[in-house]
């Protein structure tokens, strides 16, 4: 497995540097390699450079189809060195190789070609007009132009996943960048950014800082770099938010979720109960849209637990590493903590845990697939963020209750509604307060649609051609195509 221990990405090249970040492989609890604790000065020299690569339109001035084909060419060596992606995120963040491979990569892969595509499409409007009287007549001209550098925070839960998504919505729009990933899973982006030096992005254009919070301040805080994109917490967004207005930077984020999964007791039981599994345990519940509160009609909810309670319990918990592990562990000993600490609260605050909740043998991090009955939605683990394999099951009666329940968070990214009843299923789709709304599936996501979040899930989005949007200025242009001078006066 090769990991790019203790260098930046920076100019072309990786760069040695000598303040290093240990970076530990969950699955074991020791030691997997170590990372570059990134600097002021280092986000200084790729501000540097990506502001000279912006002015020089290092990247814009290659012909569109071309920078299509680099992005396709990175898209499709990603496929080829699924095995090396694999490898290093399961060891750096404990993502299953089952999970890497079937879901993560591929995904990141499409979405690189999706962002290619992008590329070539016109990005402004011309259309002629008339001005009435003795002006004559005039060409309009609405411009889109990339804003300029783009500064990228990317979080460990996707390490791949997450990158691609900003750093291809970056590049469709122009812009060059600078990736600041998560210091607990730092040798993903490194190897992204390998990929896409090998398809053809120049020097420049993309540079990887790994590091923590001195790094990620420096950049949010940079007076060269006119827009940010982060993904994390909400309390990390407001922070960006605050630190941000000081130069009025464009924004995006995508934060938190505490998703209601929506179960009518028209639906199928087993079909629900894998519904409710599929939208909770993946990346061991490590999933900013995860269906961590599942809300159950009473006509089936005892049928529901009951059959839930075996699934779970089905489940093998072990080393990412193995393709026979459902679950890995979470991602650090700090996280472990938090989840625990969130197991502990459900069971003072009255819940009643139906399954899972104890210890797991082994030195890693791993947390057994827990689920709470008996929840309300105060309760701590069903109003706020987890981020671990817990789930709360609330019980309710009418489509109204189940309605008020769903929209009783903070948040607002995702939400699923499963139900034989097209009137009902349209009905939540429009009403619940969520970006991506699924009915009869969940977790189900296409590069060709936007996605983000209400409320405080944050704001604007990702992917789709609405990702564009945020990368971009726009500049109304206006042509006199007369051949007499303008006379006003």
């Amino acid at each position: 497995m090769k990991l790019h221990e203790g260098v930046i990405f920076l100019d072309g090249k990786f760069q040695k540097r000598g303040t290093t970040l240990e970076v530990i492989n969950p699955s074991t609890a020791q030691l997997l390699g170590h990372s570059v604790e990134g600097s002021a000065a280092d986000i200084d020299a790729a501000v540097e450079l990506a502001q000279a690569a912006h002015e020089s339109r290092a990247w814009t001035r290659i012909d569109p189809l071309e920078r299509t084909r680099i992005l396709g060419r990175a898209a499709q060596l990603i496929r080829e060195r699924e095995a090396d992606f694999s490898a290093v995120m399961s060891a750096e963040m404990g993502m299953t190789l089952n999970f890497a491979g079937w879901m993560e990569i591929p995904m990141a892969a499409n979405a690189l070609d999706f962002f290619g595509s992008l590329i070539a499409q016109p990005k402004g409007v011309t259309a002629p007009f008339s001005l009435a009287g003795p002006q004559g007549d005039y060409l309009a001209m609405t411009l889109k132009q990339p804003v300029g550098v783009a500064g990228l925070i990317t979080p460990w839960n996707f390490p791949l996943l997450m990158p691609v998504w900003k750093v291809g919505a970056a590049l469709a729009a122009g812009c060059p960048c600078v990736l600041k990933p998560a210091p607990q899973s730092p040798f993903t982006a490194l190897l992204l950014a390998e990929v896409l030096h090998e398809a053809g992005i120049p020097e420049g254009v993309l540079s990887v800082i790994p590091g923590s919070d001195e790094a990620g301040k420096a950049l949010v805080a940079h007076p060269g770099v006119p827009k940010i994109a982060f993904t994390g917490s909400t309390e990390t967004g407001k922070h960006i938010m605050r630190s941000a207005a000081d130069h009025l930077k464009r924004v995006t984020l995508e934060l938190g979720g505490k998703s209601a999964n929506i179960f009518f007791d028209d639906t199928d039981v087993e079909e629900a109960v894998s519904g409710a599994l599929f939208g909770i345990f993946l990346n061991s519940g490590q999933v900013c849209q995860a269906g961590s509160r599942v809300l159950v009609q009473r006509g089936i909810y005892e049928a529901f637990t009951a059959r839930l309670k075996e699934r779970v319990e089905e489940m093998t918990v072990g080393d990412a590493g193995d393709f026979t592990s459902d679950i890995g562990p979470v991602v650090s000993r700090e996280q472990w903590e938090r989840v625990r600490g969130y197991i502990a609260q459900g069971k003072q605050s009255g819940a009643t845990l139906l399954t899972g909740g104890g210890n797991v043998e082994g030195d890693g991090f791993f947390v057994p697939p827990t689920v709470f009955t008996g929840v309300t939605a105060e309760m701590p683990i069903a109003a706020e963020e987890i981020f671990g394999p817990v789930l709360a099951v609330i019980p309710f009666d009418t489509e109204e209750e189940a309605l008020s329940i769903a929209n009783r968070t903070l948040y607002g990214l995702a939400g699923a509604v499963w139900t034989r009843d097209i009137k009902r299923a349209l009905r939540f789709a429009r009403d619940l307060q969520a970006g991506t709304v699924w009915v009869n599936t969940y977790q189900i996501l296409s590069p060709t649609l936007p996605f983000g979040g209400f409320k405080q899930s944050g704001l604007g989005r990702e992917l789709g051609p609405q990702a564009l949007e945020p990368y971009l200025e726009t500049k109304s242009v206006i042509v006199d195509l007369n051949d007499t001078p303008m006379q006003m006066f």
